[in-house]
This record gives C-alpha cells, sequence and structure tokens, in this order.
C-alpha cells in the first residue's frame, strides 16, 4: 500500500473535526510533561473540545480550501489542534488559563467563527465569557429589578398592610395626573 493511502484516512479525520468547527486553535505543546499534558487534555474533553496532535504535513492537507488554511502558515515544530464545534471560546479560554501554570505551552494562533487571530487575538479571545456565563449575567441583570420591586412590596405590607400600599399608590398616580394634559 503506497504512503499516501495510509496519510489518507488521517488527512480525512482531521477534515472531519474541523469541518463543522466554531473553531481551531493551534499551540506548540514542546516541554509539557506527562503529567501536564493529562491535565489539559482532561479540561479540554470536560469542556468537549478535541485536543489531537498530528504531523504538520497532513494538518496542512487538511486545512486546504477550508477558513483554517490561514494557519498553515505557522505548522513548523510539533503542533496540536484544540477543535471546538459548540463553544468558540472554549478552547482559547482553557488553553490560555493552562499556558498561565504551564509556560511550555505556547499559543500560536487560531480561527473563531472563520476569522484567524494570531497568538495575541487567541489570548483575547480567552477573556470573553463563556455562553452560558453570558447567559447567567444577562438573566442576573433581568431578575435584580423584579427582586427589588418584589422586597418593596413586600416590606408596604409588612409595614402598614393595605393602608401603606394605597398611600403609595395613590403618591404615584398624583404626579401622572398632573403631568396628563387637560382636555378642553
Amino acid at each position: 500500500m503506497a504512503k499516501v493511502e495510509l496519510k489518507q484516512p488521517i488527512v480525512q479525520e482531521i477534515s472531519d473535526y474541523i469541518k463543522d468547527a466554531q473553531s481551531v486553535v493551534l499551540v506548540d505543546y514542546r516541554g509539557l510533561t506527562v503529567e501536564q499534558d493529562t491535565q489539559l487534555r482532561r479540561q479540554l474533553r470536560e469542556a468537549g473540545v478535541t485536543y489531537k496532535v498530528y504531523k504538520n504535513t497532513l494538518m496542512n492537507f487538511a486545512f486546504k480550501g477550508t477558513d483554517f488554511e490561514s494557519m498553515s502558515s505557522l505548522l513548523e515544530g510539533p503542533n496540536a489542534i484544540a477543535v471546538s464545534k459548540d463553544d468558540a471560546t472554549a478552547p482559547a479560554r482553557i488553553l490560555a488559563k493552562f499556558a498561565k501554570n504551564a509556560q511550555a505551552l505556547e499559543l500560536k494562533a487560531g480561527v473563531v467563527e472563520g476569522t484567524f487571530y494570531d497568538a495575541e487575538g487567541i489570548k483575547a479571545i480567552a477573556s470573553v465569557p463563556s455562553r452560558e456565563e453570558l447567559l447567567s449575567k444577562l438573566l442576573g441583570s433581568i431578575q435584580s429589578p423584579i427582586t427589588n420591586l418584589a422586597r418593596v412590596l413586600n416590606q408596604i405590607a409588612e409595614q402598614g398592610g393595605g393602608e401603606a400600599a394605597a398611600a403609595a399608590a395613590s403618591a404615584e398616580e398624583a404626579p401622572a395626573a398632573e403631568e396628563a394634559p387637560a382636555e378642553a
């Protein structure tokens, strides 16, 4: 069997990983200990990110004709790719956080939602909160006024019951009546 025929399934595997990917981050893992690499792989796997090491020539073939072709020029030395199909910022976020403790891990570049980012761009992407964090912040900001209103109404009910509520309601209606235009 020819060498090309042996390499074709690997190129196809890489192509399948990156086909529907929201982001792909390229890293130089040279110098990581086995323990560090195991920890990194575990963190990425828990976040639903695929982390693989391939030969540069095979990645180059798989990247041709895709959004990820811009990373081909950086395929020198030992490289690994972290691919996420769900959370566009997850690979960058996890790798950047891990690189703070493991100086040997070097972020090279990445493509997030079709846009190429260099190492500094990937570090900036890493600072973007996850979708779940953003949704929880949004929900918190929506719930805050409702919670405050409920707290105020509860205090009114505890202090004077219906009389205080009626007084508060009439106080709110009085300015509204003054602002309403008089009909002639």
